[in-house]
């Protein structure tokens, strides 16, 4: 089947029905989670203690009780034709892991019986050697533990009961993305609660939530099998952009196509019977690019639901006749897509601690948490670039209202003004925030709108948007955890240090408000200077000036990755106890490899289908270019009727040759390369090849320009983009 066979295919493919049932969501919504719920129903009065005494109070389950749970939970699960059960966790692949073991076993009889105790529930044995570890784990020391997060609700996925765990070697390193996660929000508790006891004594816990908005694209699945690019690397090396892509703006917030509103629906039917409150679906500014986002909820939690949905979506998707896309850049030209993290802090007495209070006082703790947060951010941003650098990630930065590569954070004109008129009064005095403020529209039909105290800046990777921060440059495919981890951590020990500020200044004698603004100042002063930006951040103009307030500008993804080991970042990190020095060392050897590879891999890509697709394309259509030249000399003795069959065949051969030449250099490269032994130095110049990888690209985009449509061997941009 020819690339025309499959587009028409695509168009005529009819609308698969949405399998939601009739009623109101409420009425199945966390019907496959073990929730609160479930476990009132499921659990003896003294296992129901324990478990919420561990969940809420983070005390240990002795294996009694861990029984009595497992025993609630199988009556649970069998009830729903649960036949499996699997230790989901979450490997430093990006993606998660799951092995499946049947409930069965011997009934000593010569039959089998269904069972399910609490050492199943609690712990379970992958080879840890087979997942990437840096290291810690060689092919024969394959020992390591998957362990029962019992904070994470367990959920039914088929017939299968998922168990969220963490993921730990034999000798105790975490081997995974929700240890280190967990850590750090422990961390930014305990530091944040001491703070917090300054302004209400009775806090004991201080929670971290996020936010995700998942950004993706849709593409048929025959024009994706047709595309060896996108089924091997999950973007497409070459293409001539469209005539008409993104420019008029006519994507967004547009209508929703009939196949893809039912995908959605059965997409979201899928999420709220797993407990995910999916909350927001629309077109994206690209064409067949969409978002999705849940209603904000605790790190941890929200972090495995984002992963639970992008299984979910790639399942699903099939059964629309769809493939989704969540490299951060599938099309070159139109805005590649991201998940923006939304973030912010607040305290088990419901106090949110980034959004301004009622009076001077809740705002004098606001004021406090958000430039505690910048000044983290000031004195880690490189390393914040770090979290949510990757091969895939850095086509985006920088492009079609993706971030730039360099963290700044944006305020917004009323918290800009605040700062700067802290440092001119007198510590004593009482701080107003204008909230939301009124504005007619002048039509009487319409009603007042409430303007909020921030603007949106699209360029910003780390933008203040009212209550909480927004991280705008985490990548589409990435695992939120990476980024959540550094940055709860970097907050944590900021705040560790800003309460022995406060603490000196108490000891001078000062009263408690006074000390905290007096410790404050110098810690504002120093963030306007440094990484307050509200202006353009794509402008040539601000890499210069980021540069000289002394914010990190690397683009290279390998040295971003080894801020992870630099001094700083260690006592960060072992200081908070997220990480050891041992498991930063070994997940940078983990964050190396992996760009290697997938340079790797997308270079062999491009190299091959090259030469076996398009030049073979390419010469076949010089043959027949030649074919007719040669008949025009024999039948009119000249070529003067020929003069644009010449002029393609001139640009055939010198693209064609472009190609060659290109490939064979890429192919060189690799081999130079391959043999260098440090796995640093290693991605260096795999650095260096995926920065050649648009010199190859260009003479084949070309090509497709120049041979005959009828010819061309793949879809292409305006085929892929215009389907749903």
């Amino acid at each position: 089947m020819d690339r025309f066979d499959l587009v028409k295919e695509s168009f005529e493919r009819k609308e698969v029905p949405a399998e939601v049932p009739a009623g109101k969501t409420s009425d199945y919504f966390g019907e496959l989670v073990f929730d609160r719920k479930k476990m009132c129903k499921y659990l003896d009065a003294d296992s129901l203690q324990a478990l919420l005494d561990c969940i809420e109070g983070g005390k240990p389950l002795d294996r009694k009780t861990a029984d009595g749970v497992a025993r609630g939970m199988k009556e649970w699960a069998m009830e729903h034709g649960v036949t499996h059960v699997t230790h989901w966790f979450q490997p430093l692949t990006e993606g998660t892991a799951e092995k499946h073991d049947s409930l069965i076993d011997y009934d000593g009889k010569g039959g089998v019986i269904e069972t399910f105790d609490g050492k199943m529930l609690a712990q379970q044995e992958p080879d840890a050697s087979s997942f990437p570890s840096g290291g810690i784990r060689a092919t024969f020391e394959a020992r390591g533990y998957t362990a029962w997060d019992p904070t994470s609700p367990v959920f039914i996925l088929d017939d299968t009961l998922c168990i969220p765990t963490v993921f730990i070697s034999y000798t105790g390193e975490a081997l995974d993305y929700k240890t280190p996660l967990k850590k750090a929000l422990k961390a930014v508790s305990d530091a944040a609660v001491p703070i917090c006891k300054y302004f209400d004594p009775s806090v004991s816990k201080v929670y971290s939530y996020l936010g995700w908005e998942q950004e993706y694209f849709l593409v048929d699945e025959g024009l994706y099998s047709a595309r060896t690019d996108l089924m091997i690397t999950g973007r497409t090396l070459f293409g001539h952009n469209s005539s008409k892509n993104q420019q008029l703006d006519d994507h967004y917030f547009a209508a929703i196509p009939p196949r893809v509103s039912a995908f959605m629906r059965d997409l979201e039917f899928a999420g709220h019977r797993l407990g995910i409150p999916i909350k927001t679906r629309h077109n994206e500014v690209a064409p067949n690019q969409f978002e999705l986002a849940p209603i904000y909820g605790e790190t941890n939690l929200a972090n495995d639901q984002n992963q639970i949905v992008m299984n979910l979506m790639n399942r699903i998707a099939r059964k629309h006749g769809f493939v989704v896309l969540l490299h951060e850049k599938p099309f070159e030209g139109v805005n590649g897509s991201g998940k923006h993290n939304n973030w912010s802090l607040g305290t088990d007495k419901g106090t949110q601690l980034l959004a301004p209070g009622k009076d001077a006082k809740g705002n004098l703790q606001f004021v406090t948490f958000f430039v505690n947060v910048l000044a983290a951010v000031q004195k880690h941003n490189a390393l914040l670039k770090a979290s949510i650098a990757s091969a895939t990630n850095a086509h985006r930065l920088g492009a079609n209202e993706a971030p730039p590569a360099i963290v700044s954070a944006f305020l917004g004109r009323t918290m800009t003004e605040v700062l700067h008129k802290l440092l001119e009064v007198p510590s004593d005095t009482p701080i107003e925030i204008a909230g939301k403020k009124s504005k007619s529209i002048g039509l009487v039909e319409i009603p007042e709108v409430f303007v909020d105290n921030t603007d949106r800046n699209r360029t910003s990777p780390f933008a203040f948007t009212g209550n909480r921060f927004e991280f705008r440059a985490v990548g589409s495919c990435a695992n939120c955890a990476g980024a959540m981890t550094t940055l709860n951590a970097a907050v944590a020990e900021q705040l560790i240090a800003f309460k022995a500020d406060v603490e000196k200044e108490i000891a001078k004698g000062k009263k408690t408000p006074v000390a905290i603004m007096d410790a404050l100042k110098p810690i504002i002063k120093s963030v306007i200077d440094t990484v307050c930006f509200d202006g353009n951040g794509y402008t040539e103009e601000w890499k210069k000036e980021a540069e000289r307030r002394g914010l990190d500008v690397e683009t290279n993804v390998p040295k971003m990755f080894a801020e992870f080991t630099k001094p700083a970042s260690i006592e960060m990190f072992t200081k908070t106890g997220v990480y050891t020095q041992k498991e930063l060392e070994a997940r940078n050897e983990v964050k190396w490899e992996t760009y290697v590879k997938k340079v790797q891999i997308e270079s062999r890509v491009m190299v091959r289908m090259a030469l076996n697709h398009i030049v073979p394309a390419a010469l076949e259509y010089k043959a027949k270019l030649l074919k007719e030249v040669s008949m025009a000399k024999e039948i009119f003795g000249n070529l003067d009727g020929c003069t644009t069959e010449m002029l393609i065949l001139g640009d055939i051969n010198k693209y064609v040759e472009e190609v060659r030449v290109k490939a064979t250099a890429m192919k060189e490269a690799r081999k130079k390369a391959n043999i260098i032994e440090d796995i640093y130095e290693r991605a260096l110049a795999y650095h260096e090849i995926a920065e050649s990888l648009y010199a190859l690209r260009k003479p084949i985009d070309k090509l497709e320009e120049v041979v005959d449509n009828k010819m061309w061997p793949l879809p292409k941009y305006r085929e892929l983009l215009f389907i749903s």
